[in-house]
């Protein structure tokens, strides 16, 4: 194979994954949809081992797997607390940037957003106490963001040149660096916060909540009376957030009360 043909296969090689990535970044969000046969089928799992390890030990587990889907939605809070307008948004139909962020979360890792996805889902597989299920979900983002980051990475090193070129450089593409952090341009802002990420809250409380329900229905065989009787609280914990998703997201679409200049 002659240098030229090595050349022409990369490039279409390149073409290729730009594709995909970009079908792929339109369709993200519901990227996580498709893990849910596997999650039902863990659950059957999940109930033996609860049943087998008691109560102490599956409370445990569950509160590690909450803390690290919590991680992954703090990484995300950290992000979108100091993006500016423009940036660093939950934009599905083409790829956009007004402007490069290396401040922040973004000097010590080029994909904060991903990152906290990537915590959410893996704390949410840990919950179901199957071995199986957290492989498959890092393998399957590995498999889909690694074309989504190439897309991305391809369209900022276009747009931004030489300044994008200088922070990839230095800045590490998943496992962040902390020892490289920079201060942010602009504050952190709690309500921008609120105004762009109850979405995620409310889906970890929905999956954990769903998670429980299913593994002692499912795995343990419980009726549903017999699961309130024992784990009501985790009604009161779906009611909370439902009650809070419903007060931001009226919030946002009817009031001015979560927008922040710049943001």
């Amino acid at each position: 194979m002659t240098a030229e043909t090595g050349r022409a296969r990369e490039n279409m090689l390149q073409r290729e994954m730009a594709q995909q990535g970009g079908f792929l970044f339109r369709w993200r969000g519901y990227l996580p949809l498709i893990l849910a046969p596997l999650v039902i089928f863990a659950m059957f799992q999940s109930g033996a081992l609860e049943a087998a390890l008691g109560n102490v030990v599956e409370a445990a587990w569950m509160a590690l797997s909450a803390a690290v889907s919590l991680l992954g939605l703090a990484v995300r809070a950290v992000t979108i607390g100091c993006a500016p307008a423009g940036t660093s948004g939950r934009n599905a139909r083409e790829q956009r940037a007004e402007q490069l962020n290396t401040t922040g979360i973004y000097s010590v890792v080029r994909n904060p957003l991903y990152l906290g996805n990537y915590l959410m889902l893996l704390g949410v597989s840990l919950a179901t106490m199957v071995w199986w299920l957290p492989v498959i979900v890092t393998l399957s983002f590995i498999l889909c963001y690694e074309r989504i980051i190439f897309a991305e990475e391809k369209f900022l090193a276009e747009k931004f040149g030489s300044n994008y070129q200088d922070w990839t450089a230095r800045t590490p593409l998943f496992v962040p660096r902390l020892g490289q952090w920079r201060r942010p341009d602009l504050k952190f802002s709690p309500r921008n916060v609120l105004r762009r990420e109850y979405n995620g809250l409310y889906a970890l409380v929905v999956s954990f909540t769903l998670v429980e329900l299913g593994t002692d229905l499912l795995g343990e065989g419980m009726s549903f009376a017999e699961w309130l009787d024992g784990d009501f609280y985790w009604v009161w914990i779906f009611v909370a957030g439902s009650l809070i998703f419903l007060t931001l997201r009226t919030l946002k679409r009817h009031t001015g009360v979560l927008t922040v200049s710049g943001r």
